[in-house]
């Protein structure tokens, strides 16, 4: 059995789809179905029901899955440990976030500080970014709201406001503050549903006693000024982002209820952090935890 074959039979078993499969690996896929064939024989028990073209893993290929997730996982953290011991990793760090936008200043502070970090950030959803822990394709993710699974670990290191946004010219544009249920009749401009700022606006929105009037739906903040600005409609802004826009328009603090978010640092329980990630880690939670201006 080769490391070659469990790194195959891996992928394999993710897609379920053998030609997908050979081109994500950059191999023939007759190589690839050899290998895998081989695999079985050696293993001694099919891995995968095959049907037509249709491959799909069966109860031992299951059951195999997981013992080769746990071995490849070793590897790879037995070989970042010896790395980090021999002084070979430089700064490497894989982190995720769902936006850059929040955290772009943060990120450039601690490359500043330490010149040979190199930093890999990607966007991703929630759930992309909890397995890409537990395979090790990720050191670290910047989530909200936290994660609450036993194989994850994190730290909470900033709560933000949720501010409600309308134009200059809207009756609520000469106030500080609003209820929100006060805005139960105003067309909303919204996020995308399935994005989590979507879902946990919504759920202030239920909170205050209704549903909002979508009028229009964005697929980021950073198109909600433009549509603010043409006086469309009223929405919700992170605290965080607001300094990012240019668009003229008022921010009013929502008094009730509690429209709060909280994100988190994250990384998975069992497997090991290189000292980058860790420092990288710790200068997040850092930076962020004394933060007089924003209210909790």
């Amino acid at each position: 059995m080769e490391l070659l074959q469990l790194q195959y039979f891996r992928k394999v078993a993710e897609l379920e789809h053998m030609t997908r499969a050979a081109e994500e690996l950059r191999i023939a896929q007759p190589a690839l179905s050899k290998t895998i064939s081989r695999l079985e024989e050696d293993v001694g028990v099919p891995l995968f029901d095959r049907k037509g073209r249709q491959i799909r893993l069966n109860a031992y290929g299951k059951a195999f899955l997981r013992k080769v997730e746990t071995a490849l996982q070793a590897l790879e953290d037995g070989r970042k440990e010896v790395e980090d011991m021999a002084g070979l990793e430089r700064g490497r760090v894989y982190v995720a976030t769902t936006t850059h936008k929040c955290f772009s200043d943060a990120i450039g502070d601690f490359i500043a500080r330490r010149p040979g970090a190199r930093l890999h950030i990607s966007q991703a959803s929630e759930a992309e970014k909890t397995e890409k822990l537990r395979r090790g394709e990720l050191d670290l993710c910047i989530t909200f709201p936290p994660v609450q699974q036993p194989d994850i670990e994190g730290a909470a290191f900033l709560t933000e406001r949720i501010m409600l946004a309308v134009p200059l010219g809207h009756p609520f544009a000469g106030r500080g503050s609003i209820r929100l249920a006060e805005a139960a009749e105003e067309p909303f401009i919204c996020i995308r549903p399935g994005n989590p700022f979507r879902q946990m606006t919504d759920e202030f929105c239920r909170q205050a006693g209704f549903a909002p009037n979508i009028v229009c739906e964005v697929d980021e903040h950073s198109a909600v000024g433009h549509f603010l600005r043409a006086g469309i409609g009223i929405a919700f802004l992170p605290e965080t982002l607001l300094e990012k826009f240019d668009a003229p328009f008022h921010v009013l603090e929502i008094e009730e209820p509690e429209c709060l978010r909280t994100y988190q640092i994250a990384w998975a329980k069992n497997r090991y952090l290189s000292a980058a990630a860790k420092e990288f880690r710790d200068f997040i939670v850092q930076r962020f935890a004394p933060n007089p201006n924003l209210k909790p």
